[in-house]
């Protein structure tokens, strides 16, 4: 077909034009929501090398949560996501990212991020118009030039979650209209970039731009795209020397920023903040398409060792308020770093193909995520504590927060939290599946369970529809079973996460017992799948506990981390708009505790009570599983400001009585002690 001109062909290219447009591979070869994956080509003859992921993640709309995920994001699409866009101004009319004269920067972006691919994993047609009222706009008045968004603010950051935001619509939808809008602003911005280089945010974030370049590269092949690559990367901030050579290793502090000085958004203040870091941790795998360099690569474990060194918490997470902030469980950790996070370890688990990130991946989202939701998510923190005794005013511990840090509310201490913890479930729910897919016919398709949560899968190999049930309430049980039924007989491999923590694995297929011994962290089943094809999988999990600060220790099942809560007292603050409302929460008992596990015989020393899965999965009002062990307090051991000071060395010695204490998941607890003294 003849083209008038380059924006006609763009345009012309629907999402399956594209896919055979650079190799004849199907539709389910291709990654949703900004993602990389094995579809990247080499093209020697242009001088362009772009490596090869280990895994791609699935178009958008092919998992559609189920069991106790989809009532997750049921009850977030009924809170603050379904309503924000009424409530509240900053992504509301006047939205400057609707033509409006309100907020014009980031929150708008933010917003969509997680807004969109949650209304549509939800069909849910009244959350789909408000994210279709954004995208519109955005769509249909890019500027001659080639600029998107609102022309009162020019910062490239914002742009790259609205262009995050965009490659999800047009995966879900095949919009003609996103292809040549970003064809034009990419060009606009090569042009540009050299004399309005990346500054501040953009600069330390510059790989949430070239993902998306990158996914562009994927369906049109113009190798400008290439070079803008390699420009973000050069203007950009160099995460993977960072990490190589961590210096950060001490709880930052204001002064040694500079704050006060003007040097918010100097380079030392960016570097050390939360989520630039959690963010920066995918800038490795991203480059690594492009560099072909295994360090590149392999980064993200090197950033996620340091970290954990010196500044890791028991929920997954490293401390970060705003700043890094040592190790100190005490110490928060900011909502946007977690989903952020989340979104990088997404990521490189599909461009490394490395399992070890899954545990980690799974630890974060079943922990820490909800862990700092209410049930009803209706209000969020901005910072959690894995030992926060009270949830009040205060300005302890916060290296450069403000007081109302760890309240549960609508936008406490900054806004951005609430514009951005949206994408947490929505994303993870489009990473429970990833795929390889193989140009040599004699080798097998692979389909790999990355993440382990109640869905379905809807995709196709080699033209054949193949569909999923994947039916489980883990992490509350061992058992995962998946319902394979493909629409004809087909040939390929079923690669199933096995969690580090895993041991004794069982496998079944069919009712009968296949070898569950992991390669690389994952069990591969390849064999001619028929209609009706069973497999179960069963993830042992005894109770085990992790060393942290001071020889303190977190007390953990499965990917589960659990807390003892002394009980809670909530107190309104202040009431905001609909059901929404500030929230302090003060201990109804001794928090205190010492337990009496000997690392070396957990079992021993733990009874594990599972009760049924609640309609929200992480409730504290009738938590899913509880684990009953024997402590001590430990009068010395006590709170200033709210805050619980520095842990006592382990291990220690009580006076104080036996006690038997129930601890709950993490999440469940909003006030919660999770790395504990260990008795000598």
């Amino acid at each position: 077909m003849q083209y008038k001109n380059e924006s006609e062909r763009l345009a012309h290219l629907s999402r399956r034009d594209a896919l055979r447009a650079i190799g004849g591979f199907s539709v389910g070869t291709f990654a949703a929501p900004g993602v990389l994956n094995a579809a990247l080509v080499d093209d020697a003859k242009k001088g362009n090398a772009v490596s090869v992921g280990a895994f791609s993640l699935l178009p958008a709309g092919s998992i559609e949560p189920q069991g106790w995920l989809r009532r997750l994001l049921e009850v977030q699409a009924q809170g603050l996501t379904g309503h924000l866009h009424d409530i509240w101004p900053d992504v509301g009319t006047d939205s400057g990212w609707l033509g409006g004269k309100g907020e014009s920067w980031e929150r708008g972006p933010y917003y969509l991020d997680g807004l969109l691919p949650l209304a549509w994993q939800l069909n849910d047609a009244r959350l789909k118009a408000i994210a279709q009222k954004f995208v519109d706009w955005t769509l249909d008045h890019q500027q001659p030039d080639g600029m998107i968004g609102p022309t009162s603010n020019n910062d490239w950051w914002p742009r790259f979650v609205m262009l995050k935001v965009l490659a999800q619509y047009h995966e879900l939808t095949a919009d003609k209209r996103v292809l040549p809008v970003m064809d034009r602003y990419f060009r606009y911005q090569l042009q540009i970039l050299p004399g309005r280089p990346l500054r501040d945010w953009g600069k330390f974030r510059w790989q949430d731009e070239a993902l998306v370049v990158l996914w562009l590269y994927q369906r049109t092949d113009e190798p400008y795209l290439l070079d803008l690559v390699r420009l973000l990367q050069k203007q950009g901030f160099d995460w993977v020397a960072n990490f190589d050579h961590f210096t950060y290793r001490e709880k930052m502090t204001a002064e040694y920023l500079k704050i006060n000085k003007g040097e918010g958004l100097a380079d030392l203040a960016l570097a050390t903040h939360g989520v630039n870091n959690g963010q920066g941790l995918k800038a490795g795998p991203v480059w690594s398409l492009l560099s072909g360099q295994n360090n590149d690569k392999t980064s993200t474990r090197q950033a996620l060792a340091v970290l954990d060194r010196d500044h890791g918490q028991p929920n997954g997470m490293f401390s970060c308020d705003e700043h890094l902030s040592g190790p100190d469980p005490s110490q928060g950790s900011e909502l946007c770093t977690v989903v952020e996070l989340m979104y990088s370890l997404e990521l490189a688990m599909a461009i490394t193909g490395d399992a070890a990130l899954g545990d980690r991946l799974e630890r974060i989202a079943f922990n820490a995520l909800p862990g700092t939701l209410t049930d009803d998510m209706w209000a969020h923190q901005y910072n959690q504590q894995a030992n926060q005794v009270e949830v009040s005013l205060h300005l302890k511990p916060w290296v450069t927060d403000g007081p109302e840090s760890n309240l549960f509310g609508f936008a406490p201490n900054f806004g951005c939290c609430t514009a951005n913890y949206h994408q947490g479930w929505p994303k993870f729910t489009n990473s429970l599946w990833m795929m390889t897919h193989e140009q040599d016919r004699s080798q097998s398709d692979e389909l790999i369970a990355a993440l382990y949560a109640p869905c379905a899968l809807s995709t196709t190999i080699r033209d054949v529809a193949v569909h999923i049930v994947e039916d489980t309430n883990y992490p509350f049980r061992e058992s995962i079973r998946f319902a394979i039924d493909p629409a004809a007989p087909i040939r390929f491999a079923l690669k199933l996460r096995i969690p580090a923590w895993a041991a004794e694995v069982r496998l079944t297929v069919n009712d009968n017992v296949v070898d569950a011994k992991p390669m690389a962290g994952f069990a591969r089943i390849e064999r001619l799948w028929t209609k009706g094809d069973r497999v179960e999988l069963v993830l042992p999990m005894p109770p085990r506990v992790s060393t942290w600060f001071k020889d303190s220790i977190a007390v953990e099942r499965g990917p589960l981390v659990f807390s003892y809560c002394p009980g809670e007292s909530w107190v309104r603050l202040r009431r905001n708009v609909q059901q929404s409302s500030d929230w302090q929460v003060f201990p109804a008992g001794p928090w205190n505790y010492a337990l009496a596990i000997d690392p070396t015989a957990v079992a021993g020393s733990v009874r594990v009570t599972e009760h049924e899965v609640p309609a929200f999965a992480f409730s504290g009002k009738q938590p899913a599983i509880t684990l009953s062990v024997r402590g001590r307090q430990l009068p010395a051991w006590r709170a200033e400001d709210g805050v619980a000071n520095p842990l006592p060395v382990s291990p220690v010695k009580s006076d104080e009585p036996d006690e038997d204490l129930t601890l709950i998941p993490y999440a469940a607890a909003k006030l919660r002690i999770t790395a504990f003294p260990r008795l000598g």
